[in-house]
Formats: C-alpha cells, sequence, structure tokens
C-alpha cells in the first residue's frame, strides 16, 4: 500500500540513470556454430565496447573479440552484420577502423585499414567449400562521389589483406545529393545487402534496391548461380520490384528460397522453387505484417528451423509474435505461446531457433525455443529487467489521429508501491515518439519507460503514422506528411488521455530520438499542446537533412515529405527551425558531436536561433558521440540533465537531485 503523498515526478525510484546503461547497449545478435552459441555483449565496465561471446555447450563463456575491438559496422551508418560463423570460422568488424579480421586462432585483419574507416564491411557470408566470404563492401575512398555498396568475394586465408574481387557491382554516383537520373550506370543496384549460400554452394541470393526507394518501399531478391571459383551466372530476380518489397532471403533447401515481400499491401514470407517456374508463392495470409524494417544489415525475422520449416516474426495489434510456416503447406501456421511481445536476429539452433526477444518480464533478452515444443530458456537477459514492482503493465490504446483515422500506441501509468500523490493532482505525460520514423514502439519491459513512471510521470508510446508493423497503407499514410500526421497523432493522443481525466493537461511533454526528435521540435512549433520537449539529436532544418544527410537516407524524403529540390516550400514550411517564434514552451537539445545521420549543426541552429528570439532553452553536447549515446557517463548524464529540465518546467524537485541543465530564459 502506498505510505507517501508525493507530487508527481518527485517520487523517490530505485531506478537509476546508470540501469539505463546496464539495460541499453546493442542487439545480442545471436547464432549457433555446432554445440557453440555467439553472441554479443555491451557490458557496462566496458565503456560501450561491443564484445564477441562464445557459450560452449558446458555453459562457460569466452570472449572471442580481442580487448581492443569493438565489434560494430558503420555501412549505411547503421550498421548490422558485424560478424559471422561456420564451421569454427569467425569473422567480424572492428569498429574503430572498419576492417574485418578472422578471430579463430590468432587475430588477423583480411582488409586493409583505410583512412577515416573509408572502406566498410558487412554482412558477411562464408563459404567453407571456396575458402572464400561474400560480403558487403561500402568505399567511400572516391571524393566527389557517393559511397559504392557492392557484394565482393574475399578469400580466408590470402597471405595479405585485401579489398575482394566484385561479384555484384554497385551504382556510383555524384555528390552532393544525386538527381534520380544522375552518373553510374542506371542498370546497377544503390544498395546490396545480405549475401545468403545455398544449403549445396550452388546458388547465392541477396537484395538489392536503388534510389529514390528505401528496401521498405521497393526492393528485390536476386539469385544467382555460383562457379567452382564464385563467380556468378545467370542473375535473375525472384521476388520484389514494380512497386513492392522483397527482403530477408531464406533458404529452405537447395532448390527453395524464402523471403518476405508485400505484394497485396502486408509482408508476409513467400516462398520459389527455382527449379519450377519461379513464381513466389504467399506462405501466410495477409492482414498481419511480418519482419522488421531493414534499418540494419541481416535484420533476420526469419529463419529455417533444423526440421526444414520456417520460423518468423508476426505482428498482432503492435506486438511481435513468433509463429512457425510449413514450407509445404502455404497458409497455414503455429503461432507459439510465449511470453514475447517483440524479436529479432532469429536464427537456427540444434533444438529449434535462437533469437533476441523483447520478454513480458525479463526485457529484452537472448532466448533459445525448442521446437516443437516451443520451450523457452534465457541464455542472457541486456541488463537486469526494472523491478517488477516499478514497472507498468503496458496498455495498448488508439484514438483519432490526424485526418481521423486511428493511432496506436502504449499507456504506462506512473507505479511506485510506496508512493502515491495527494488527492486531485493528474501525472504530467510524456509522449514518446520513436525514431525511423519507418520503425515501432515495442511493449517490452524497460527501465527507459520505468525511468520515468517510478517517479511519477505517465508515458505514452505512440506509434503514430508511418509506423511499421500495421501494413503497408498504415506506413504509407505518412507518404508526402511526414510532419503533418506523425505530429498529429502525438499530439491527438496526449490530448485524448487529458481529455479523459488519464493525464495533467497542462503537463504534456514530448520526447524523441533522430526522427523523434524531429516530432519534438515539430510539435512545439506548430501546436500548442506540450509544455516541455526533449529532443535527442533531432531533425530542425529538414532541408538541411535533406542536402548533408548519408547515402543511405539522402532520398529517404523523397517519399516523406517531396523530390527536393523541387518541394523546397514544402520542406522550409515543415522545418521548425524556421518557425521558431511559434515554439514557446522550454526546449532541451541533446546532441552527438560526431552524429553522420543528424548532423550536430541542427541541434546548434535551433539553439542559437530560440536564444536570439528569447524563448527557454538548453543545449548539451556529448563530445564521441554519434547517432545515439553509446557511452556509458554520456547515457547517464542525458538522463540526469533530462529530470533537471523537467522538474524545473514542471515545478517539482526530482528526488535524485540529478545533474543540473541551465535553461536559458525559462
Amino acid at each position: 500500500m502506498p505510505t507517501a503523498a508525493l507530487p508527481y515526478g518527485s517520487w523517490p525510484s530505485p531506478i537509476s540513470p546508470t540501469d539505463l546503461v546496464a539495460s541499453g547497449g546493442v542487439s545480442a545478435d545471436p547464432r549457433a556454430d555446432g554445440d557453440d552459441l555467439y553472441f554479443l555483449q555491451t557490458r557496462p565496465e566496458s565503456g560501450g565496447r561491443v564484445i564477441l561471446t562464445r557459450r560452449s555447450a558446458d555453459g562457460t563463456t569466452t570472449d572471442v573479440s580481442p580487448e581492443w575491438m569493438s565489434v560494430r559496422s558503420r555501412v549505411q551508418e547503421y550498421g548490422g552484420g558485424a560478424w559471422t560463423v561456420r564451421d569454427g570460422i569467425v569473422l567480424a568488424v572492428d569498429f574503430a577502423t572498419q576492417q574485418l579480421w578472422r578471430l579463430d586462432g590468432e587475430p588477423r585483419a583480411l582488409t586493409p585499414a583505410v583512412d577515416g574507416a573509408g572502406v566498410r564491411w558487412s554482412a558477411m557470408e562464408i563459404d567453407t567449400a571456396r575458402g572464400v566470404c561474400f560480403a558487403v563492401r561500402e568505399d567511400h575512398r572516391v571524393d566527389g562521389l557517393e559511397p559504392v555498396n557492392e557484394l565482393v568475394r574475399l578469400p580466408l586465408d590470402a597471405a595479405q589483406p585485401g579489398f575482394g574481387s566484385v561479384v555484384v557491382a554497385g551504382r556510383r554516383r555524384s555528390t552532393p545529393r544525386p538527381a534520380a537520373d544522375d552518373s553510374g550506370d542506371p542498370g546497377l543496384p544503390d544498395f546490396v545487402i545480405d549475401p545468403v549460400l545455398s544449403p549445396d554452394g550452388r546458388r547465392l541470393a541477396w537484395v538489392q534496391w536503388s534510389h529514390p526507394s528505401m528496401p521498405w518501399d521497393e526492393a528485390s531478391v536476386r539469385v544467382a548461380d555460383l562457379d567452382d571459383s564464385g563467380d556468378l551466372g545467370d542473375v535473375r530476380r525472384v521476388g520484389g520490384g514494380d512497386g513492392c518489397t522483397a527482403v530477408e532471403p531464406v533458404w529452405v533447401d537447395s532448390d527453395r528460397l524464402a523471403f518476405i515481400s508485400d505484394p497485396d499491401g502486408w509482408s508476409v514470407p513467400h516462398l520459389v522453387d527455382l527449379t519450377g517456374a519461379g513464381e513466389a508463392v504467399a506462405l501466410a495470409d495477409p492482414g498481419s505484417e511480418y519482419g522488421n524494417p531493414s534499418w540494419v544489415l541481416r535484420t533476420r525475422s526469419m529463419t529455417r528451423t533444423p526440421d526444414g520449416r520456417l520460423a518468423a516474426v508476426r505482428h498482432v495489434d503492435g506486438l511481435g509474435r513468433l509463429t512457425v510456416l510449413d514450407p509445404d503447406r502455404p497458409g497455414q501456421r503455429t503461432d507459439l505461446a510465449l511470453p514475447l511481445v517483440s524479436a529479432s536476429t532469429l536464427s537456427p539452433w540444434a533444438g529449434g531457433i535462437v533469437c533476441e526477444a523483447g520478454h513480458t518480464e525479463l526485457g529484452f533478452a537472448t532466448v533459445t525455443i525448442a521446437l516443437p515444443d516451443g520451450e523457452l530458456a534465457v541464455v542472457q537477459a541486456r541488463g537486469a529487467a526494472p523491478d517488477p514492482a516499478y514497472t507498468p503493465e503496458p496498455e495498448a490504446v488508439s484514438w483519432p489521429g490526424h485526418d481521423g483515422e486511428t493511432a496506436y500506441g502504449f499507456l504506462y501509468r506512473p507505479t511506485h508501491p510506496a508512493a502515491d500523490a495527494p488527492d486531485g493532482e493528474l501525472p504530467p505525460l510524456v509522449v514518446t515518439a520513436h525514431g525511423g520514423p519507418t520503425s515501432a514502439a515495442v511493449a517490452v519491459p524497460r527501465h527507459s519507460v520505468s525511468f520515468f513512471t517510478s517517479r511519477g510521470l505517465a508515458v505514452l508510446d505512440v506509434n503514430y503514422a508511418g509506423s511499421t508493423g500495421y501494413g503497408r497503407a498504415y506506413r504509407e499514410r505518412l507518404r508526402g506528411t511526414w510532419g503533418v500526421a506523425d505530429i498529429e497523432d502525438c499530439v491527438a493522443g496526449a490530448r485524448h488521455l487529458a481529455d479523459t481525466g488519464v493525464v495533467d493537461g497542462s503537463r504534456l511533454g514530448v520526447r524523441g530520438g533522430s526522427a523523434g526528435g524531429f516530432v519534438v521540435l515539430a510539435g512545439l512549433a506548430f501546436h500548442d499542446t506540450f509544455s516541455a520537449g526533449v529532443s535527442l539529436f533531432g531533425v530542425a532544418d529538414v532541408s538541411l537533412l535533406a542536402k548533408e544527410t548519408h547515402k543511405f537516407e539522402s532520398r529517404y524524403l523523397d517519399g516523406l515529405i517531396g523530390p527536393w529540390p523541387a518541394a523546397r516550400e514544402t520542406y522550409d514550411a515543415r522545418s521548425p527551425i524556421h518557425h521558431v517564434d511559434q515554439i514557446t514552451s522550454p526546449l532541451l537539445l541533446l546532441q552527438g558531436e560526431e552524429d553522420r545521420v543528424v548532423p550536430p549543426s541542427q541541434a546548434r541552429v535551433m539553439f542559437e536561433a530560440l536564444q536570439a528570439v528569447g524563448r527557454p532553452v538548453a543545449l548539451a553536447m556529448f563530445p564521441g558521440e554519434g547517432h545515439g549515446f553509446r557511452e556509458p557517463a554520456s547515457i547517464v548524464r542525458a538522463a540526469e540533465l533530462e529530470l533537471s529540465f523537467l522538474g524545473q518546467v514542471w515545478g517539482y524537485t526530482p528526488a535524485d537531485d540529478p545533474e543540473h541543465v541551465e535553461v536559458e530564459n525559462l
């Protein structure tokens, strides 16, 4: 029973900023090799270094990557696919240099070091029969050209490091931001990812696409025959293209290839038999969305099981469920009754599958799932789960959003076993907007939510227009309306909770990173609902983003807003930087100085503009941090500054005595 009546926001909480470090870090990206299980770890004491670990059959664990290495790729800036293993051969990418290393035995570089990490590697596929690996190479070495993404073949035992032989060439375009018909061979793709070798080694499959599409807009799966040296022949498209996408190729056997595609508006697993007519057959009915958006390489939301079936992530009402499909019986599925609400990086395991999952009690964890019974075992949790006494159950909520269409989210109410608020007081609300914007909020118990709710703040995690998991039509609600539909969905969600008496309508805040930071800035600039905003590396000037961002997203805004520079007026109209006079609510800006996705100039320009017009604003820069904070000290400091900021704005004193942030003009 509650024992103290304290203002919302001032409740003492056992969930500290340090807990955010312990529960953060990268996905474990697990996979098995024989009796050994490999996965990534980010330990608090490692200073953010990503460590590749092996767990042997007897349960002992060993660090595979050396102490000087952090296993991370920077291909497409977001990385993924930074390591692989097969038959005892271990390959991994070193974050600092982006070199590819072989780690079984004495570490040995397979690729040269290039100044400024000018050549990057990812998505390695080991071919033991030919003694090579296929990998994605992203080459930044030519001034005046975009980096070129290609699929190459590298020897595993070369006497000297090398750059490999190109097997799928990529298109070279000029910079700055190229036009759709700019330089390079138009027959070549702008992006190529995720090579996968057939079980008999006779074929290679991969994914490719070109500007102005993103991989969830239009992408295709290609297959080629391989000769004895690993050169390609008879290249053909087997899925995607023509206005739909196909991603995540998975070999069911040496002649049948599965992938996730959306010709009917819902991304579902498809199967093509390469010995037949080559027509892809849907393995699941439309109406549920399978898979996750391909922001990183080797997303792996589908995998072959040891008995020849397919395990895949199916989204239902915003929750990611694991289901098993039979390639021989299209349309039939077996949903696994598991305490999971999300899953990613699925891989085969001796008794079934291994994956990174969102557990309803443990938070994010690496788990094995035995098949067919579905027995779950936890390999490792990503830090300790938040104390259940301070962890509210997520409540699925919906409301009329932009243009009256339904918007979705998860509500978390303030929860504390020994504190309550004075009679008649309603809690402040923090609306959280996920990044992307092609992404989704997940209802996983996590410290980043309990950090607020245990202190007496409610949280609304919004799956605004454009979010994934609800089909192509819902995702394309944001097409041409970025900065309008997403903002209005978040604003309407906050007002809905205030109007129904759940939260205090005078203390509605909004926070988010990247595209979620854009929601913060635009929400304050174009609406008067929010009385506080916290932007983490958010977009202030979408015109500047269109001109300065990296290759992967350089045409993203064509679909979200309109072609640049033809739609310049729309870009300016939706850029918060051009409307700072309309921002009256206090704003906290948190920004990494090494961010290459949303350059730090965005935060500085916004801060200086608000300073100039006398608006309440604070800016904190984080040296050495990129797009997302990884260093423990940065994560702790950012959380403390946010606590200090909200307490000052909403008139309560946080119990933690966090580091004070000076809010100018408050």
